[in-house]
């Protein structure tokens, strides 16, 4: 992969990580109310995860798409559903005290497989895999781009997870972290405008 391909593509994978989108949206309410270290294994899974799902976009399901073509706006329906149920979780968070005792952040495998019904990262892996991949090192370089995604990524959202945390005191007021939550979820539902086109 030459030298500028490569560029770019780091270039893509930041910007694509850092906006906000479900899982910044959701690292952000996560920090903000369970602390960053239980948000470490949301962080991680959402890292791995994608470029799980980056690797299997280049390596073959792309081509399912263009065999089944009933099957992307399907599976773009259900991200939508889940995205909801999701929005509606955030919206009715429990106060910080509450959700220690009660409440749990997302687990590595609850991010992980999160990331196969976020539109934003299909978008992203798509993108990157028909965009970046070079033709000519075939299984290599459909590998390369998610390993770059994975590099890339993970610092990216760990700076929500962050920032949420840093929100943490300010949000200890429960009337702060309800509108906090409520605009998270709102967040959550506007992110599906760009990736659905509705």
């Amino acid at each position: 992969m030459s030298l500028d391909l490569t560029l770019a593509l780091i270039l893509f994978a930041f910007a694509s990580s850092i906006t906000p989108g479900p899982n910044n949206i959701m690292l952000l309410a996560s920090g903000a109310n369970f602390g960053l270290k239980r948000t470490i294994p949301h962080m991680l899974g959402i890292s791995m995860g994608h470029a799980l799902m980056v690797a299997l976009i280049g390596l073959g399901l792309l081509r399912l798409f263009e065999l089944l073509p009933w099957l992307r706006p399907t599976l773009m329906a259900a991200c939508a559903a889940y995205l909801l149920w999701l929005a509606w979780k955030i919206a009715n968070a429990a106060a910080p005290d509450a959700a220690r005792a009660t409440g749990r952040p997302f687990s590595f495998l609850q991010a992980a497989g999160f990331q196969w019904v976020n539109p934003k990262a299909w978008y992203m892996g798509i993108y990157a895999q028909t965009q970046y991949a070079p033709e000519d090192a075939g299984w290599l370089g459909a590998l390369f781009v998610p390993l770059v995604f994975a590099l890339v990524n993970l610092p990216s959202v760990a700076v929500w997870a962050a920032a949420g945390m840093g929100l943490k005191r300010w949000l200890a007021v429960p009337g702060r972290l309800r509108a906090f939550n409520i605009t998270m979820a709102l967040l959550l539902v506007a992110s599906l405008y760009p990736m659905l086109g509705l």
